[in-house]
Order: structure tokens, then C-alpha cells, then sequence
């Protein structure tokens, strides 16, 4: 395929993709492995051929096979799933594109499958995980202090938004109400916890967008993990999250209040600032690569498919930082602050009212002793 041609194909997929354009569907498809150079193909699809190669051997075991000649092949229905997460387009658009030619119905059992196949515990569990033994934690944590100078930190924690539209309101237990978020838009309110390099270490991508992130954390696997890892006497890893969360010895917030300049708490709340930017990084690099997670492009997903979505694109992102992806180059621009709504800051981190946790307490003895030794 000469050049021209290309960019004609090229700029054709881009002005109907903007446009939100329907074309006629012709059922020609042309194979991006074999004609599409590396850059485009990256552009398109948001991985390498060799990291697309990978994955349809990942999930080829959890995927219906080829038998019959009318059959989609594999690569074809895993195209068809990159392109709607890269690009967060309705499925009539992607049908449409000379790469994935297929009707909207194939388009959309492509989604489910592929995005199954990636909620998979063998897949899930493999790809994103939490430190799974004091060596890994000490790695964790080595790294974090190597690029930021900042002790102790395993993992930085927040959450994000990703919109979905309204679901439907008969079920009791999850009325339409619980998704409409304090920015009054339906959403799934999505727990991250990264690591240095922007890695998801976890994912809880289960609650209505009104949840708290507070009461996210506290339900969580990984909470249970580190409070377990300090009650037996390891009192020096723990996480950072903003003063939404409840202070602990194993979670260390910042101060819900701006310290004066250049004392010991001011110059504590600018390193915590600085470690934590990696969370946002993380969110806006895991939102620029699988658009379909922006506010704009709304999910049009009941809320457990909408999780299971968000839920492979972040299988997606550890997969593309491993592999070494580039950041899309023209989505750089995207405010990392997508999707991220600051909780209200927790009065009891700072205020004494009624009984004291004692866990509170600890967590301000810790937060205390650290900014002692670092930050006198």
C-alpha cells in the first residue's frame, strides 16, 4: 500500500471518528498488522504490534475460538475492543473504520468478550497487584524515595470519576440517585492506588459515583493488608492519600489546612504534594490512552459492564507501561484532573471531637515522628 493511500485511510478514520461521522460500512477489511507502519498502528489501537501479539495470546484461552469461516478471528475482535477503549466511540463508529469493518453487533459482542476476558482473576490478578511480600514492598518503597527523597511511601491513593449514563431505576438496592456524583454527574467513583512509575497497583472499580472515597478505602482489600502489615511491627510503609482519607499510621494525609510558610508542616504538605502527583499522572495517563474513561465520552453501559470496562483498561495501562508505551502525543493536553473530585476534608484528622480514635491518634504520632526526622 503506497503512502498516499495511507494517509487518505488515515485522515478518513480520523474526520468520521471526530465527527461522530457514519459512513458506508464497506465490509473490506484491511489488516493493520500487515499495512499500518508502528506509529499509526501505536496511534490507533494504543499498543505495538508485538504488545497486541501478546494479548491476543493472553486471552485467546478466555475467548471463543475460530471454528466456522463466518466466525470473527481473534485479532479482529480484540481490534474492535482497543479501538472503542482507545477512542471511547459508540460501537456504530468503530464498525465503520477500514481496520475493524464490522456490524455493530459484532462490535459491541466484541466488547463483552474481550473486556470479560480481561476481568478474568487470572488476567485481572496478574496484571495489577498489590505488593505481594516485604521484598516487593521494600522495591515499592525503595523507588519512591529514589525519585521523590520521600520515606516510607508503598503507594499513592485516590480516587476518579468515569461518567456513565443514568442507569436504570428499578433496582432498590442501587437506585439512579446513588450514581450522580457531588459534580451532579452518573459516574462510577474508582479507587487508585499507583505506584512510582504510575503503575495501578489496585483497582476498585465497584461503587455508585455518590460513594465516598473514604468509605471505599475502608471496605477494601489493601486497607485490611496494610493495617496487617503494622500490627505486625512494621511501622515504616504506608500509603499517600489527601485529607479525604482518615489518618493512619498506614495512610498519611496531608493537613486539611495550609501551614505557614517554611515551617515543618508547610515543607511536609509540599513533598506529600509532590509524591502524590503521581496519582493524578496515573489517571491521566490510564484516561488519555482509553479515552472511553473521560467524563465527555460517557460510558453508555449499565454500571457492572461500565465497571468490567474501566476495570480492563487499567489491565491496558499496566500492560503499556510495562511494554513501555508512549504517552499518545496529542492527548497530553488532557487535564489530569479528569474525573478527580477532591473529597471533603475529614474533620476528625484535625479536630478532636468526642472519643479519639486511637488509630487516629497513632496515625498522628506517625505523621508527627516523620516530619520530625525530614522536615525540621
Amino acid at each position: 500500500m503506497d503512502e498516499l493511500h495511507m494517509a487518505d485511510i488515515l485522515e478518513e478514520l480520523e474526520d468520521a471518528e471526530e465527527d461522530n461521522a457514519i459512513v458506508p460500512a464497506l465490509r473490506v477489511t484491511i489488516d493493520p498488522l500487515e499495512t499500518l507502519p508502528e506509529n499509526q498502528f501505536v496511534k490507533i489501537f494504543r499498543v505495538s504490534k508485538i504488545l497486541f501479539r501478546f494479548i491476543v495470546g493472553l486471552l485467546a484461552p478466555f475467548m471463543r475460538p475460530q471454528n466456522r469461516g463466518k466466525d470473527l478471528a481473534i485479532n479482529t475482535r480484540v481490534l474492535a475492543a482497543l479501538r472503542f477503549y482507545a477512542g471511547g466511540s459508540y460501537q456504530t463508529d468503530i464498525g465503520v473504520n477500514k481496520f475493524v469493518s464490522i456490524s455493530q453487533q459484532s462490535v459491541s459482542r466484541s466488547i463483552k468478550e474481550v473486556t470479560d476476558a480481561l476481568n478474568r482473576p487470572q488476567i485481572l490478578n496478574r496484571f495489577i497487584k498489590f505488593p505481594q511480600d516485604i521484598q516487593e514492598l521494600n522495591s515499592c518503597r525503595r523507588k519512591f524515595y529514589e525519585k521523590f527523597g520521600f520515606p516510607g511511601v508503598v503507594g499513592c491513593i485516590d480516587c476518579t470519576h468515569v461518567a456513565i449514563v443514568p442507569p436504570p431505576g428499578n433496582n432498590p438496592e442501587m437506585p439512579e440517585r446513588a450514581f450522580v456524583n457531588r459534580k451532579g454527574y452518573h459516574s462510577i467513583n474508582v479507587q487508585l492506588i499507583c505506584d512510582s512509575n504510575a503503575k495501578i497497583l489496585n483497582i476498585v472499580a465497584a461503587h455508585a459515583g455518590n460513594t465516598h472515597d473514604s468509605f471505599i478505602w475502608t471496605n477494601c482489600e489493601v486497607e485490611r493488608v496494610m493495617r496487617q502489615i503494622h500490627g505486625e511491627g512494621r511501622s515504616n510503609y504506608y500509603l499517600l492519600g489527601d485529607s479525604g482519607y482518615p489518618l493512619r499510621p498506614w495512610l498519611l494525609t496531608s493537613f486539611n489546612y495550609e501551614p505557614a510558610p517554611d515551617t515543618p508542616e508547610y515543607r511536609y504538605n509540599v513533598a506529600h504534594k509532590s509524591v502524590r502527583s503521581i496519582i493524578e499522572r496515573c489517571n491521566g495517563i490510564l484516561k488519555a490512552r482509553f479515552r472511553c474513561c473521560l467524563k465527555d465520552r460517557v460510558l453508555h453501559y449499565k454500571p457492572e459492564m461500565a465497571c468490567k470496562i474501566i476495570n480492563a483498561c487499567a489491565v491496558l495501562h499496566n500492560l503499556c507501561t510495562d511494554h513501555h508505551m508512549p504517552v499518545p502525543e496529542d492527548e497530553e493536553v488532557i487535564d489530569v484532573n479528569d474525573g478527580l473530585i477532591q473529597a471533603p476534608p475529614l474533620e476528625e484528622n484535625e479536630r478532636a471531637q468526642g472519643r479519639i480514635n486511637p488509630e487516629l491518634v497513632a496515625g498522628r504520632n506517625t505523621r508527627a515522628r516523620l516530619i520530625r526526622a525530614r522536615f525540621q
